[in-house]
Formats: structure tokens, C-alpha cells, sequence
């Protein structure tokens, strides 16, 4: 079994895009040979038509390589429609699903993987606020009924399958803001862990790290492709091999004086369920 993806995330098509990120990656991913592309969201800075019209023209340059998977991320959503469509909570979603489809958090279902979103993006929710002002309309959060969701897709999978679950927000704290995207983060983490997930993908901070969540949930963390950045940061997107028994990631980072990403460090994470699997096998032969 192998299976690769391509994680990219907060693209900001509008006054923030950086258009030698978004070329540049159109010029390599062809030959990262990926079987599934990730956009994790923030597709959009002001979730404005013409923004949106600009991410579906690059989803669509990206699925000459393979198929395209995108959620909405914070600036993807029209949040001050909510108060005055009182009534139509999802109007704030609607020129999302103009361009993307109505299914904001889609399922994917491929031999090796299965792909479940989770959408966090709310604008300005009970669910996202927390005692600080800044946070409003930026921090987003997992309501039960989307977990529940993604857990049924997870129990449903083939023993053969990896569960793969796309988020926005960031779940783990970002190495400069060290806070996570989420409200109630502890809730929300134990949520995801019980879900059955093995590898989330999010964005958001615009930091890239590959790191695990209680030493058995793989987290792709990617940053970018705009002129966003934090800190000494450069852009950098991930490339993900899922194999029987491991994960690795692949950093792709920006090259100033070249203009190109290059192959940065690979992080490697064991498969522990597989593992496991695979020792209770040996135990019975």
C-alpha cells in the first residue's frame, strides 16, 4: 500500500496571494507524483466572488495532476451575513458552495485512504469565542454533530484504509503563537483522537510542523502560500507518503534566490494501529 498527497493550505487569493508561491506550485506538483491534493482551507481573504473565481481557476490548473480536496477556512466565510439572515445560519457559507459545491466537508473514498473534512470555520459562533476580543471570527471550533459525522465515516472504513481527517484550524499550538486555532482545544483533541483518525491535515497559523498528537495521530500542519507569513517562516507546503507501516511527511520549502520550492526535511511516524495489527497476526500463526 502507498499513497501520496500534496498538503497546501491558506492560499489568500486576493491582496495577500503571492502569485510566484501559487506559480511555483503549479510548475511542481506535476512531478510530485501525488495521488490526492489538500487545500486546507483560507482559500480566499475577504471570501469576495472575484477571490474565489481566482482559487477555482488554480484548483482547476491543480487537478490536471490529481483530484482536489478544499474546505472552507475563517476567511472563507461570510460571517456578518449571519446577523442579518437570522434564520439561514448557512448563508454565510453560500459563495463557498457557489464555486465548491454544496458539500462544505466532502468524504473521498480511495482503496488505501479514506478522506473526512471537519469544518471548524464558523465566523462569529457561540462555539468559537473565548475570553480575548481578537479572537472573534478567527477561532473556530468542532461542533459535536461534525465529529459524530466523521467518526461514522472512520467506523465504516476497510481495515485496509487509512482515516485521514482535514481540518482548518490548527489543532496543535503554533511554534511562535503557541496557541491552537481552536476553542475548548482540550475537547477538541479529544474529539479527534476518539474519531479514529490516524493523520489530520490543517493550516491556519501559517507555520508548518509535522509533529503527533498522544504519540499516534500524525499532524500535518502546513503553512502559507501567501504573503502572510510569521515570523522567520518561509512558505513552505507538505508532501505525504502513507505507506503499510509509515508516514512520512516531506517539507517543500521556498528558495528566494532560485524562486522554486525545494526539498526540505522529512519527518517519519510509525503506524502504531498497524503495527499493533501486525504483531497480533504474528501471535496467532
Amino acid at each position: 500500500m502507498s499513497f501520496s498527497i500534496v498538503h497546501l493550505s491558506d492560499t489568500h487569493f486576493g491582496v495577500a496571494a503571492d502569485l510566484r508561491l501559487i506559480q511555483a506550485v503549479e510548475d511542481l506538483v506535476p512531478d510530485l507524483d501525488a495521488r490526492l491534493i489538500v487545500i486546507s482551507g483560507d482559500l480566499t481573504q475577504r471570501a469576495r466572488h472575484g477571490e474565489f473565481q481566482a482559487a477555482r481557476a488554480f484548483i482547476r490548473e491543480l487537478e490536471r495532476s490529481a483530484p482536489v480536496y478544499a474546505l472552507p477556512g475563517n476567511h472563507d466565510v461570510q460571517w456578518w451575513k449571519r446577523p442579518l439572515v437570522p434564520f439561514s445560519p448557512e448563508a454565510k457559507y453560500a459563495v463557498h458552495r457557489k464555486y465548491f459545491g454544496p458539500v462544505l466537508a466532502p468524504t473521498l473514498d480511495f482503496p488505501e485512504v479514506v478522506v473526512a473534512g471537519a469544518v471548524t470555520a464558523h465566523g462569529l459562533a457561540w462555539g468559537s469565542l473565548t475570553f480575548r476580543p481578537g479572537d472573534l471570527t478567527i477561532k473556530g471550533h468542532l461542533p459535536t454533530a461534525e465529529m459524530a459525522r466523521v467518526r461514522a465515516v472512520f467506523e465504516g472504513s476497510r481495515p485496509e484504509q487509512a482515516r485521514i481527517l482535514v481540518t482548518h484550524h490548527n489543532i496543535l499550538r503554533g511554534p511562535l503563537t503557541q496557541r491552537t486555532g481552536l476553542a475548548w482545544w482540550r475537547r477538541a483533541q479529544e474529539a479527534i483522537m476518539a474519531s479514529g483518525a490516524e493523520l489530520i491535515l490543517c493550516g491556519h497559523d501559517h507555520h508548518h510542523n509535522a509533529n503527533e498528537l498522544a504519540g499516534r495521530l500524525v499532524v500535518s500542519c502546513t503553512g502559507t502560500l501567501s504573503t502572510m507569513l510569521r515570523g522567520e517562516y518561509v512558505p513552505v507546503f507538505h508532501r505525504i507518503q502513507i505507506d503499510d507501516d509509515a508516514i512520512q511527511i516531506d517539507e517543500y520549502c521556498w528558495d528566494l534566490e532560485t524562486g522554486r520550492f525545494r526539498r526540505g526535511d522529512a519527518h517519519h511516524f510509525a503506524r502504531p494501529g498497524r503495527i499493533h495489527e501486525a504483531e497480533t497476526v504474528a501471535a496467532t500463526r
